[in-house]
């Protein structure tokens, strides 16, 4: 491989000649600058990212932890954060939980590995980790950032959207459709945005003197086969199989994928017989079989702030950060008339 050496003595230059021209820092004529990117050229010359990072005693890496790269949400924000980087010339270290051990460990392993790599700056996305874990996190990477949920100390490094706002647009969303008597697919019950989420939607539901029977609620985890199963488990309660609620929330739209192909293999309907909402609004909402009614989570936006927050304490840069973060209902198809009138829900 050849080295910054090789370059100049090709040039007929001296090494820190060559360096300037390549780098476009400090004087060189343009003649010489000419002669040194050719030499380059000629040599197929790759400047080291080390040398580099050491110079400058900067790796230009971010470091971006997800807990798995499985799944539509944490992969559309790690594609999002990798989009951002690559457009300010900043590249991403990614690592995931994966493994054996607590979630937490894997989690804290994950960042450690991080860490390890010199990355001038952490995104985090983690449910497992608790405030004290984030905060002394912090002592020890202060760029870094955490997505998808709130800090009591370190808020100007916490982007999420507002979840409590998301689940009363949901309660609202259906009794403005006329439905009374509501099941819940849930999320994991340790995860602070499905907590955030349930409990503006149980919240709203009860301002209208409304209460989620605890047999139309069955717990989910975010994914397709515990999707199917809550909707099993819901309608197994159900005399004869024929529910008595008339519309379902759930709690993400993978899940709500998964219930309405389990409400239509269990002989019913939807919206007719059960109307079914979801929450996210991911890519494939539109062409589910009828379209998915949910509501919609700016995380691309979420994503995209958190990130160029860490470049901008990173780097000195100056780019847009939003933090206000509005869900809104998406009105599809999967969600039908209940059989009361409209109700009013400011």
């Amino acid at each position: 491989m050849s080295t910054i050496k090789d370059v100049a003595r090709l040039a007929g230059v001296g090494v820190a000649t060559a360096s300037r021209a390549l780098s476009g820092n400090g004087s060189v004529s343009e003649d010489t600058a000419r002669r040194v990117r050719d030499a380059a050229a000629a040599l197929d010359y790759r400047p080291s990212s080390t040398a580099r990072a050491l110079s400058l005693q900067q790796s230009s890496a971010i470091g971006v932890y997800v807990p798995g790269f499985d799944g539509h949400f944490y992969s559309g924000i790690v594609a999002t954060i990798d989009g951002v980087l690559r457009s300010v010339g900043r590249h991403m270290i990614a690592a995931n939980g994966c493994g054996i051990g607590t979630t937490r460990q894997l989690d804290l392993d994950g960042i450690d590995f991080l860490i390890g790599r010199d990355c001038d700056g952490l995104i985090v996305a983690s449910n497992s980790l608790d405030d004290d874990d984030l905060e002394r996190l912090m002592e020890r990477v202060p760029t870094l950032v955490a997505v998808n949920r709130r800090l009591a100390v370190h808020r100007d490094n916490a982007f999420c959207a507002d979840h409590h706002a998301g689940g009363r647009l949901a309660a609202r969303a259906l009794l403005a459709r006329g439905h009374r008597c509501i099941a819940t697919v849930r999320g994991p019950q340790d995860t602070p945005d499905n907590e955030a989420r349930l409990n503006g939607f149980n919240g709203e539901l009860a301002r209208h003197g409304i209460t989620v029977r605890p047999e139309h609620s069955a717990d989910g985890a975010f994914d397709l086969p515990s999707g199917d199963a809550a909707m099993q488990r819901l309608l197994a309660a159900a005399p004869g199989g024929r529910p008595a609620f008339t519309a379902v929330f759930v709690a993400n739209d993978v899940m709500a994928l998964a219930a309405i192909s389990r409400l239509v293999q269990a002989g019913l309907r939807v919206p007719e017989d059960v109307s079914v909402l979801g929450y996210d609004d991911d890519d494939f909402a539109p062409y589910t079989s009828p379209p998915l009614t949910t509501i919609r989570i700016p995380t691309a936006s979420v994503a995209t702030s958190a990130c160029r927050h860490v470049l901008n304490l990173c780097y000195g840069l100056d780019l847009p950060v939003t933090r206000d973060f509005p869900p809104e209902v998406v009105w599809r198809a999967s969600v039908g008339p209940g059989p009361y009138a409209p109700m009013e829900c400011p």
